[in-house]
């Protein structure tokens, strides 16, 4: 496996910057000079700075997972709980921006990405949901427009989690965590699963997307899946996984594996050049340094 990552890390030593929680996901960079991120399992937001000064941000997140920002800098989270997107307002108050796509209540959103045009997509997955409550019968992606309404832009997907766009947008990346359980029956038999993978789809300018393809195969029998991911300016994909963040050029060619103590679920760039890459692993919160900038979020 190729792990040609010398034109990429500026240190390969990660420091941690918090421990103790039980299943940290869902970084994003405030530029008021912190990261948020949560601890999905005991429902809480936390608040951390580049010195690693923690405090808690939000309690009862009604198992919040993927965080970003709208155009106004507003924070939108994934409610899994909730089955809901929701903004947080300046004065702290919550908003349901929708917890349907058109007319059907959504399952378990997982992660979301706002585009400059003010819309946000989202993933949203079946597989934690019973049959019996489901009204959407797929997994997939859906996109709130500017306008409000909701709508589903692609259905032809498995375990949809993950979600950035290339840097001029034209791209959307989605990352597939598996099929179905078998998967995760072939990597307790240490065999490969062929069903981890990164799709991509061409975004047309109203928001639409088409060509969906395979990018890049990320198969492995070891910990971890394909789950939160993030572009940097020169369009290098970089999606968590099976024993770290595997990286790809923006042809999908595999550069490496950046391994971190802990197998990581997501991560994010932040700091004031945009080049400290922030990774929730599991109990603990991550930081390594970059050579490249990343794309920064909102883009408008």
């Amino acid at each position: 496996m190729p792990n040609d990552l010398d034109q990429i890390l500026e240190s390969r030593e990660a420091q941690r910057l918090a421990t103790d929680f039980v299943f940290t996901e869902g970084p994003v960079w405030h530029p008021g000079g912190h990261w948020l991120f949560v601890d999905v399992r005991r429902s809480l937001m936390f608040r951390v700075s580049l010195s690693g000064e923690l405090e808690t941000f939000r309690e009862n997140t009604n198992g919040a997972n993927g965080l970003t920002f709208d155009l106004q800098g507003r924070l939108i989270m994934c409610e899994g709980d909730g089955r809901r997107i929701s903004r947080q307002e300046p004065d702290g108050s919550m908003t349901t921006l929708t917890q349907t796509s058109e007319g059907k209540w959504i399952n378990r959103p997982n992660d979301l990405v706002t585009r400059a045009d003010g819309s946000v997509y989202f993933t949203n997955p079946g597989g934690h949901i019973p049959p019996s409550e489901r009204e959407i019968d797929f997994s997939g992606v859906h996109r709130i427009a500017p306008d409000g309404s909701v709508t589903a832009v692609t259905g032809e997907l498995n375990f949809p989690n993950g979600l950035a766009f290339s840097p001029d947008e034209t791209i959307l990346y989605v990352a597939i965590t598996r099929r179905d359980d078998g998967c995760i029956q072939e990597k307790e038999r240490g065999e490969d699963c062929t069903h981890q993978l990164i799709r991509a789809f061409d975004v047309a300018a109203d928001g639409s997307l088409s060509n969906g393809r395979v990018f890049a195969n990320m198969f492995s029998p070891q910990d971890g899946v394909p789950d939160g991911m993030k572009v940097d300016s020169e369009g290098r994909v970089y999606c968590t996984g099976s024993e770290g963040c595997w990286v790809f050029d923006a042809s999908g060619a595999h550069l490496g594996i950046i391994r971190l103590p802990e197998i990581p679920a997501n991560c994010a760039w932040g700091g004031p050049d945009h080049r400290t890459m922030f990774f929730t692993a599991r109990t603990s919160a991550y930081t390594m340094r970059m050579t490249t900038p990343g794309t920064r979020i909102p883009r408008g």
